[in-house]
């Protein structure tokens, strides 16, 4: 209990950092004259309130975070902060008369925050511009991670944030720093991701969206998170133009943001291309998408210029765990939903916005079964995991095959729950499997052309678990579950 105090005085901050986001919503409001200001300066106001009182109740507990306290925080954001996040939404749905439960607004705040794009609610064309402002906003402060930004704010809260960095930053191998000082890190990563969105923003623009519209969907897609202010998706635009510059921000936003801001940093482009992830991120999501174009095609879908317009985008949109759709693919023969489902699992890179087990765990698991086979034919042999001119240490490839081992037991854990709930067996494993990669539509009554609101109370939570579990990659949940993990 000594490690809550100091963990909680850094929470305040962030909870009011993050309340002081709801005035993008509420400037919304009053522009549109929805009649909805109300409910998010009143949530505003509570959050600054709750956040400073705990600060100022906590404010002589100044200490240096250390490993223990950064998972702590980590878990503690991604599963506290929704709570207040689902604030607004609930005050909202009650001002519009519309039928929410708390499960449903706590689960459509996980699945804004972790970038997920699951949705329990519907009529999106007609909610107000407000709400769907605020459900896109979240994902793009989720995108990099509220504590990805708040470790350049924590040196003014009076402890550093190496620590935090380290626990929130996705992927394997996380102690390489890109910069001496890790506020200098975290300033550079935000950079990347502004001038990302910015660009994205003016491209939607420039092609035809509405300055609104072009705004909320640059949020959902730099950040990969696919929420839409409409039911139809990004189908709703009905623009090759618009899904073109939409595959090229996901396959963009797919990578590791890292190789970014070095090749800025080093005024040297050629070192992204270099980078062995990078290229088997781009090359798996684009070969998986002419596959899939191609099996359309030949099964008489579409014609091959709308086979390949329809196929390219969903492929990418879903393997990059984006989850945005331009048609029903529940409708196209079931290899390609399958297939698209499964590239969610592994082609994002590590340090990018998107989900699942990362393109990097996938090649050192592919070189470590290429090493076991050598060892085989030749027992003394010396064969050491590499990933270009780099040698994985042991210790790495330790944790990516408990990372894989405890994602393994977490799809078949919470799938067998949602079977046991009573739903099909095709509808439980694409929505678990949906939300631990943190991908959003899965296939069954919850694809693409439904929502998440089919499912009960029982199932909402089940899927609000899974989000959690593959936001946090799993391990740095488990650990804090752990008995001794608080013993001293």
């Amino acid at each position: 209990m000594r490690d809550l105090p100091p963990v909680l005085r850094v929470f305040s901050g962030l909870l009011v950092l993050f309340a002081l986001s709801l005035a993008a919503p509420l400037l919304t409001a009053v522009v549109t004259g929805d009649g909805l200001w109300p409910s998010y300066l009143t949530s505003l106001l509570v959050g600054v309130a709750m956040g400073a009182a705990l600060f100022w109740r906590l404010r002589a507990h100044r200490q240096e975070l250390q490993p223990r306290h950064g998972l702590l925080l980590v878990c503690a954001v991604w599963v506290l902060l929704p709570l207040y996040a689902c604030l607004p939404i609930l005050l909202v749905a009650a001002q519009l008369d519309y039928p929410l439960s708390f499960l449903g607004a706590y689960f459509e705040a996980v699945s804004g925050l972790t970038t997920t794009g699951a949705t329990v609610l519907s009529g999106l064309d007609h909610m107000p511009a407000s709400l769907n402002l605020w459900r896109t906003f979240m994902q793009w402060l989720g995108g990099m991670g509220i504590l990805i930004l708040a470790v350049a704010i924590l040196p003014m809260l009076g402890v550093g944030g190496g620590q935090a960095f380290r626990a929130e930053v996705a992927g394997p191998i996380k102690d390489t720093k890109l910069t001496p000082r890790i506020t200098q890190t975290a300033k550079g990563l935000w950079a990347v991701y502004l001038s990302m969105s910015v660009a994205c923003f003016l491209a939607f623009w420039a092609g035809g969206m509405g300055a609104l519209d072009a705004l909320m969907h640059m949020f959902a897609t730099v950040s990969l998170g696919g929420l839409s202010a409409y039911d139809a998706s990004f189908g709703q635009f009905d623009s090759p133009l618009l899904e073109t510059i939409a595959m090229v921000f996901m396959l963009v936003a797919s990578c590791n943001f890292a190789l970014y801001f070095v090749a800025m940093r080093k005024h040297d482009l050629r070192r992204i291309w270099a980078d062995v992830e990078m290229r088997a991120t781009l090359t798996t999501m684009l070969l998986g998408g002419l596959l899939v174009s191609v099996y359309l095609w030949i099964m008489d879908v579409y014609d091959l210029p709308h086979a390949l317009r329809f196929g390219m985008f969903n492929t990418i949109s879903i393997a990059s765990t984006t989850g945005f759709a331009t048609t029903d693919y529940l409708a196209w023969p079931v290899f390609a939903p399958l297939l698209m489902l499964l590239l969610s699992c592994m082609t994002a890179s590590a340090g990018s916005t998107g989900g699942g087990i990362k393109m990097l765990r996938l090649l050192i698991l592919l070189q470590q079964a290429r090493r076991e086979l050598v060892r085989l034919a030749h027992p003394r042999v010396i064969n050491p995991v590499r990933l270009g001119q780099t040698v994985i240490d042991n210790h790495v490839i330790f944790s990516v095959l408990a990372f894989v081992l405890f994602y393994v037991a977490a799809l078949v854990l919470l799938s067998l729950l949602l079977v046991l709930s009573g739903l099909d067996l095709v509808t439980a494993f694409s929505a678990v499997l949906a939300s631990l990669n943190c991908m959003g539509p899965g296939l069954g009554v919850v694809g693409p052309a439904s929502s998440y609101a089919v499912l009960n109370d029982f199932q909402l939570t089940v899927c609000t678990v899974a989000m959690l579990l593959g936001r946090l990659e799993i391990l740095s949940m488990m650990v804090v579950l752990m008995p001794s993990f608080w013993r001293r």
